[in-house]
Order: structure tokens, then sequence, then C-alpha cells
């Protein structure tokens, strides 16, 4: 008994501990985007700011169009995020319940194609993107976010529909019901919870994504909110702080409040998938 209460315990405390490293890069970037410039200069920096202020925030917005760039962002990561859940939902459903060398060779090459490098790739996707007349595109920067996320969201997926038990569109079968039917209303449901997972993983990366939507967007209207962000760096690389943290602050909020959201919806698919099934 005493051993099991100093293992949870332990637990519990490693579980702080991670979160006290999780939480302590974004309550530092809220404070220092509160931060007036004279305490940003300080040599002893303190964590609730002495003098908080909002001149960082005005002045973000004075010197950069991050409402533009956000729009752009929300964009380009919901439309990767919906495009791709599209795709790789019945792409998964085939992979997991037809089980052959060759989507065994396809689960492999889709584990194989996160370890490319972005650099790898970048030159050809650019010379192909030129030719379909996508460059300098918000469509053509989705296009990119859909192809770098298909692989991983296709691996999840596969994982939740084989989860799945075959047995129940077997029970649905012998009650009557044809195949459409029996996605939309046995295997659906229950995959709900993980088709949100998975558009929730494409939307947050296309909406943290940097280096395609810096090397493929020039004009300054269709920049996204990370590539603005750099905007924030003088000449020299000297950071005007203040404005940075605070764009950074705000930039940061809408996918935790997208995970927030969602999260509650995931947990409550899952238990309404294990009442059905």
């Amino acid at each position: 008994m005493r051993t099991s209460k100093r293992v949870r315990a332990g637990q519990y405390t490693a579980l702080l501990a991670y979160l006290v490293f999780l939480a302590f890069p974004f309550l530092w970037l809220l404070s220092t985007a509160f931060k007036p410039p004279r305490e940003l200069a300080s040599l002893h920096p303190t964590w609730v700011p002495r003098d908080p202020t909002l001149a960082n925030f005005r002045q973000a917005f004075e010197e950069q169009p991050l409402l533009r760039a956000g729009l752009n962002s929300l964009l380009a990561a919901l439309g990767a995020a919906l495009v791709a859940v599209l795709i790789a939902t019945p792409m998964a459903y085939v992979m997991a319940r037809h089980r052959s060398r060759l989507s065994r060779a396809a689960t492999g090459w889709v584990v194989v194609s996160q370890a490319f490098p972005f650099v790898l790739v970048i030159i050809p996707l650019f010379l192909v993107l030129k030719n379909l007349r996508l460059i300098d595109s918000v469509p053509g920067l989705v296009l990119v976010y859909v192809v770098w996320a298909l692989p991983f969201a296709l691996w999840m997926l596969t994982g939740y529909v084989r989860a799945v038990p075959v047995e129940l569109e077997e029970a649905a079968a012998v009650d009557g019901a044809g195949k459409l039917r029996t996605l939309a209303s046995v295997t659906g449901p229950l995959l709900a919870p993980g088709i949100v997972a998975t558009g929730l993983f494409a939307f947050i990366t296309a909406w943290n994504e940097f280096f395609f939507a810096l090397v493929l967007l020039k004009t300054p209207e269709k920049q996204t909110l990370p590539v603005v962000l750099t905007h924030f760096l003088g000449a020299e690389g000297v950071a005007d702080l203040g404005p940075l943290a605070a764009a950074a602050f705000l930039a940061t909020l809408p996918s935790l409040v997208v995970f927030a959201v969602v999260q509650r919806r995931i947990t409550g698919g899952m238990l309404a998938g294990a009442v059905k099934s």
C-alpha cells in the first residue's frame, strides 16, 4: 500500500514538473507582453510586471498588419485541416479494413516520409507550385500544408479505424444496413473523436508553420502570422521585445482556444463511443 502511494506521488510530481516545464515559456511571454520598456531592460527581471501596460499591444498593431496576417493563417489552417481530414478518412478506412502488402507498404512509407526534412522537398515543391501558378497564394500554401499533414493524419486515423471492432459493422450488416448506412450510423460516430483529433493536429501544424510560408509567400498582404512576427526583428537581429512578445502572445491564443474547445468534444465523443460499443 505504501509502495503504491509512493509510486502515485512520484507520478503526480513528475506530471506537475512537466506541466511547469510546458507552462514556463507561455507565462514568461505573457509577463513580457505587459512590461514597459524600462522593465524589459532591467537586469533583475520579475515574473509579475511592476507597472503593466498595453502599449506593447498597441505598438504591435500599429507596426504590423496582425489582423490581416492572422486571417491568412486562419484560412490556411482551416483549409488544410478540412481537406486533410476529408482525404485521410476514407483512405484510412480502406487501409485498416483491407490489409494487404500494398497497405502495409503504404503505412511504412507514411512513417518514413515524416523523417524527410523541409529543405529536401522545398525546391521540387516550389517548381510544382510554379507550374500550377500557385506560388504566392494562400490556396497554394493550403495545398502544401495538406500534403505535409496528410501522411501523419492518415497514420493517426488508421489506428482509430482499427480500434473500432469489425463485429459492430458485421452486426449492422446482419440487421440489413447497407455499407454507407453502416459507415454513417455505426463507424462514423465512433471515429468522430479521431477525426476531430486529426483535424486539430492539422490545424495547429498549419497555424504554427513558418518555413513554407516564408519561401512561398512574397506579397506582404498574403503573409501569415508566423512570417509577420519576424518583422519585429531589426536589421541587425535586435528584437523589439515588447511588441514582439505581445504579438506572439496573440498568435498563440487561437490554437489554445481551439484546443480547449475541441478537447471537450474529443472527450465527450470518446465517452459516447464507449457507450455505443
